[in-house]
């Protein structure tokens, strides 16, 4: 689904190798050190940074010329990106349409989307009104509506106490089954990695192994 052909990232005097792929519809954890690289490996598979050499392959497809926009992955970060003035629903549907312009069958996709990470019954709440890990379904639901087979979790719920870090990893989990997503999660809890990732990719010393 995801690979990296004699890939190299370049930024000043950082570099970071990758050559490897990942499998379609795999949990893979992403572990490391501080400044090994991690975030920006999911950048540059999302389009944000680009590659100084080598190829990226989604699905068969390079995507050297594709904006991320038009890349089939989402991202998850860590600060959720929500928008104060903007309730949980419209918030989502940023997702569909920047000018919120939507028709029944958008408002639909965010109505179920709500329901998919459990905040529904918050449609009309704004933010600030709101948990931590709510505010994170917030942005999970914005990612799903997004429809992309590929989800990027950038420590999107470090910020989290332990039990709502563990509660928004099975909700991950079990999205990640029920849409059949390639999910890659940065984190730098290996407890957190044990509890959903089926396969751990390392980052370190400007390699990802």
């Amino acid at each position: 689904m995801i690979r990296f052909d004699k890939a190299q990232y370049r930024h000043q005097d950082f570099t970071l190798d990758m050559d490897f792929s990942v499998a379609r519809n795999s949990f893979t954890a992403v572990l490391g050190p501080s400044g090994a690289g991690k975030s920006t490996l999911l950048n540059v598979i999302a389009g944000f940074e680009p590659l100084a050499q080598g190829s990226l392959l989604i699905a068969g497809e390079d995507m050297a010329a594709v904006p991320p926009q038009s890349r089939p992955a989402s991202m998850v970060f860590q600060d959720n990106n929500v928008f104060a003035h903007l309730s949980a629903f419209d918030n989502v549907a940023l997702g569909i349409d920047p000018g919120l312009a939507l028709d029944t069958a958008g408002r639909e996709r965010v109505a179920a989307a709500l329901e998919a990470v459990g905040i529904a019954h918050l449609a009309a709440r704004l933010p600030g009104s709101m948990s931590g890990g709510e505010r994170q379904r917030i942005a999970l639901a914005r990612v799903l509506v997004r429809n992309r087979p590929v989800l990027l979790l950038d420590e999107a719920f470090a910020a989290l106490g332990p039990g709502l870090r563990r509660d928004m990893l099975q909700l991950v989990q079990r999205l990640h089954r029920q849409l059949h997503l390639t999910t890659l999660m940065v984190t730098h809890a290996p407890e957190d990695a044990r509890a959903v990732a089926a396969s751990v990719i390392f980052v370190d010393e400007g390699e990802v192994r």
